[in-house]
Formats: C-alpha cells, structure tokens, sequence
C-alpha cells in the first residue's frame, strides 16, 4: 500500500470514527432534509426519519439484509492468512432474508422465549449480585470493566449453555471479532485479533459437536436440532453453519445488553436529579429502562441493500443501493415523540420505539436485554443510591461504533 493511499484510509477513519462517536448531529439535519441524504463516511444513504425506517424494515423482499454486518475495515493479508483456520463466514439470522431468515430464527424463538428467560433470571440477579459485592466496600470503580461486559457474557454463557469457565474467553473472542471487523487494526494487530476469534470459532464447534451427541435444555441444544435436524455426525457445512449461528447469538448476547447497560448508566448519573428521582420511587424503573433503550440506542443501525428500483423518503434509489437504517435517530424523530431529544425517565413507559427493531428482524433477545437493565437499575439503586460519575476522571468517550454505542469508560464513586 503506497504511503499517499495508506493517508487516505487514515483520514476516512478519522472522519468516520467522529460520526460514530456523535451521530446524533447528523441525523437531525437528515431529518429535516428531503430525501435521503448520503454519508460518505459510511458510503451509504442514511434513513433518519422514523417513518421512512419503519418502512425499511417492513418491505425485506425490497430491502434486504444481506449486508447488514458489512464490517468497516478491510482485513489485511496477515489476517486472511488466519482466519481460515476457523470456520467460514455463513448466514446467520441477521444477514439473511425470507424463508433463510424464518429458519435461522425459529430456534432462537424458542430459546428466548419468555418462560426460558423468566427460568434464567435468578441466575442473573445472583450474579449481578455477587459482581456488585465485589467493588461495593471499594468507594469507586470503573464500571464497564467491572460490571456492565460481565453480567451479559455470563447471563448468554448459561443460556447457549457454555461452561463457566469458559465464558471469559467466549466474550474475549466476541469483542475480538468486533475489533476485527470493524476497527483499524495493523495487519499484526488484525492477524492477533484474527487468532482470538479462531480459537473463539473451535470453542463454539466443540459445544456443537457435542451437543449433538449430548443435548441439554440449553440455547445451544436448540439451535443444532433446529438448524441440523436428525441423528449421526454432522457434516463440515453443518458445523460452519452452527458455529457462524452460535457466534452471531454469543456476541449479540452480551456486546448489545452490555452496551445499553453502561450507556443507561452514564445518562442517569450525568442527570442528578433523574438518578436521586429513580433511587426514592422503583417504580419509574420500567419507563426508565425504555427511556434509556430509546434516547441512546446501543445498536444504532443496520445496513440494507436495495433489491430493486425503488423510492424512498422522496429518493430514488438504483437495485443495489446501500442504505444505512438508523434505529437511533428514528427514536429521536421530533415529530413522533415530543421533546424527543431530551433523555426524561418521568415519560410513561412506552415501548414503541425501534432500539430492538420491527417486523421480521426485530431483536429475539430484547426481553433479555430489557430484564438485564432492569435488575441492573433496581441493584444499583438500592444498593448504592449515592452513585456518582467520578469528577476526578476524564468526561467518557463514546466507542467509535454504530453496532456498540457505549462509553469506552465509566468511572464512579460514592
């Protein structure tokens, strides 16, 4: 790569980690635009207004997901030089369409439904518990680290049914993965992280394999007799199905929930008078976790592709069109919601925004999500009402992503 292009990829990530980082600017001037408007940074058109999303996500045969988790970085020679050690690319649930979409979800349909996750929640609040016991006597903590990138690795590990111990390094894999795909990396950077998610790719096929011979009421169970029906060992492309499948649910599992986790927290805490409103009344915690999910939502969109000519928001657009769909700023869409740019937990609970989607793609684990956030908001006040943002600190950052909106850190005290 000659020195003047390696300056050009610097500079588009430059100008595309700022939008990442604060978007919300950018959607408000599309929303008042006609039409679409383009985002070089992202090479896309942007769908801002909430209308014109909800419309998206309603018409798959026109907007498909194919590309849905086109990563952001180009992976280098030293990082495809490792990746096929592991298992292939395959559709999963988020990048598929039609009748593939209905066969890779059934089976997370009935691994997340309401009864397995009621029967899962006494896991989770033991174990949020004993997170939250273990920096209490502290007087401060950094609480991404500490709390909000274990309870969801650990909640999702019990539910796929993976091993405890195996659970530290299945998260390490997923948020290598997210490293990989969609952060700059150098090409011994990318063949490192590359390695982290081939030993992440082995560990999942060995709970596939074995599965098949052993089922379990678990997640993991579910989604081999769904996917791989019958009896005998499975084929090679059975185990790069189930394995692109059991990665995707991993790290959907605990990278979204961790996310909405830590930014719910951050918002609370930089409003005093919102976090004091929550400790002294419980019952505003169901408004506030729809508020938290909605105001500053964790994925923030999703990537489509036109399958044909069509228009929308006024735009024509060709077959073949890239469309950035942003969940985000649908829920902050001025003329649905009033003051729809203010972050308020007195608003009455209402779970009409689209932080989970709509239609054939909305989010399986949302109930999951939802119920982490919840025993989150109800531990933390009660156990430690006076929790602050450590002023000693710098102000958090926002992750330069648009499928992990979160603060890099968030160090309290109280």
């Amino acid at each position: 790569m000659s020195a003047g292009h390696e300056q050009a990829e610097q500079a588009e990530q430059v100008l595309r980690d700022a939008f990442y980082r604060d978007p919300y600017s950018r959607y408000a001037l599309a929303r008042r635009a006609e039409g679409l408007t383009w985002i070089p940074e992202v090479d896309a058109w942007l769908v801002a207004r909430e209308g014109d999303v909800r419309e998206v996500l309603r018409r798959a045969e026109d907007f498909s997901s194919a590309n849905a988790l086109l990563p952001d970085v180009p992976l280098s020679e030293a990082a495809l030089g490792v990746l096929p050690r592991g298992f292939g690319p395959r559709p999963t649930v988020v990048s598929s369409d039609g009748a593939a979409h209905l066969r890779y979800r059934a089976p997370l349909n009935r691994g997340l439904s309401s009864g397995r996750i009621a029967a899962l929640m006494p896991y989770a609040r033991e174990q949020a518990r004993e997170l939250v016991d273990a920096f209490a006597a502290d007087g401060s903590a950094e609480l991404v680290e500490a709390y909000a990138r274990r309870l969801p690795g650990l909640v999702i590990g019990r539910l796929i049914g993976l091993d405890r111990a195996d659970v530290p390094s299945a998260v390490h894999g997923g948020y290598r993965a997210e490293e990989l795909f969609f952060r700059p990396l150098s090409p011994p950077g990318q063949a490192a992280a590359a390695q982290d998610v081939v030993a992440l790719q082995h560990l999942l096929d060995g709970y596939v394999r074995d599965r098949r011979a052993h089922p379990r009421e678990d997640l993991c169970s579910d989604l081999v007799a769904g996917l791989a029906p019958g009896e005998g060992e499975l084929t090679l492309e059975q185990r790069h199905e189930l394995v692109a499948n059991l990665q995707n649910l991993l790290i959907a599992g605990f990278l979204t929930t961790s996310a909405l986790i830590s930014t719910a927290l951050l918002h609370l805490l930089s409003d005093r008078e919102q976090w004091l409103l929550l400790c002294s009344d419980p019952t505003l915690i169901g408004a506030a976790v729809e508020e938290c999910a909605r105001f500053d939502t964790a994925i923030q969109g999703f990537r489509r592709v036109t399958t044909r000519p069509v228009t929308l928001g006024g735009t024509k657009l060709p077959a073949g069109a890239t469309l950035l769909v942003a969940y985000a700023s649908a829920n902050r869409d001025e003329h649905r919601r009033a003051r729809a740019d203010r972050f308020d937990i007195r608003r009455p609970a209402d779970r009409r925004h689209l932080a989970f989607g709509q239609g054939p793609h909305n989010c399986p684990g949302s109930r999951l999500a939802r119920a982490q956030l919840h025993l989150t908001l109800e531990l933390f006040s009660h156990t430690l009402p006076a929790l602050r943002l450590d002023r000693r600190r710098p102000p958090p950052s926002m992750r330069p992503t648009l499928i992990h909106r979160s603060p890099e850190t968030l160090h309290v005290a109280w």
